[in-house]
């Protein structure tokens, strides 16, 4: 276990990127680099980090589900297709360098910064017409992006939150609670995939887990008070600012 300084800031972290890691995703890139920094070995620290991941996702969905705010006939295949993707992205963790997914997550975070800027109804205005083109690209945008979902996580919401915008016709607020409820089966199959490699921290887990259910649930109850064009303002923002920081971070 980590000295107990350490512990209370991971826990103070942890809590604060949860609470507005609800509208904006991207919790690993804060997160995960925090434990690197206090010696924790990438692995355990990947693997624990989305074993908390769980909790703070379910923590999230429950306000969602309340307002009733998720269509889960829409997002069921989803569901399904991210069960694929993410038990193998997480069969794929330690594969990847740090480096690369740094440049991969920055460049990811860009286009999504730009798409909400260049595209001022979207998200705002909801679509119930798809053509078929849109609904292909968006599962298979969904099963890519799943793969990195399970194996790392860092910024997997926040671009499956504008892909769900872009080309499913959905509000920020459903797509917010839409990848919320999608992302509690990713972490929880690449979760269960590192503790059968044996690569969770469960005493470590177990407290990051309880910030981060505590944090999200605020945070939802929040989000499920604000309006669009208001998530969409907090998104854009939040994303522009890691979008920044992880650039920096690789160079």
């Amino acid at each position: 276990m980590l000295p107990t300084l350490e512990l209370i800031i991971l826990i103070l972290v942890f809590f604060a990127t949860s609470i507005l890691g609800v509208v904006t995703g991207s919790n690993s890139l804060i997160t995960v680099p925090v434990m690197f920094q206090f010696g924790i070995d990438p692995k355990v620290a990947v693997a624990t980090n989305m074993f908390g991941l769980t909790f703070m996702n379910i923590g999230a969905t429950i306000p969602f589900v309340k307002k009733g705010t998720i269509d889960y006939r829409k997002v069921g295949p989803l569901v399904l297709i991210t069960l694929v993707s993410s038990s193998l992205g997480a069969l794929l963790v330690g594969l990847i360098t740090g480096d690369s997914l740094k440049l991969i997550v920055s460049l990811a975070m860009v286009a999504v910064a730009l798409f909400v800027l260049l595209n001022r109804d979207k998200g705002v205005k909801k679509i119930d017409r798809l053509s078929r083109r849109s609904i292909v690209l968006t599962f298979v945008l969904t099963f890519l992006l799943g793969i990195y979902g399970g194996l790392y996580s860092g910024g997997y919401v926040t671009v499956l939150t504008a892909v769900f915008v872009a080309f499913f016709g959905m509000t920020f607020t459903e797509a917010v609670a839409s990848t919320k409820f999608i992302n509690v089966f990713s972490s929880l199959v690449a979760s269960l995939i590192f503790m059968w490699q044996g690569l969770v921290d469960y005493k470590l887990g177990a407290i990051l887990a309880a910030a981060m259910f505590i944090g999200a649930y605020i945070g939802a109850h929040t989000a499920t008070k604000l309006n669009d064009v208001w998530l969409k303002r907090i998104f854009l923002s939040v994303v522009l600012i890691l979008a920044v920081k992880t650039l920096f971070d690789y160079i």
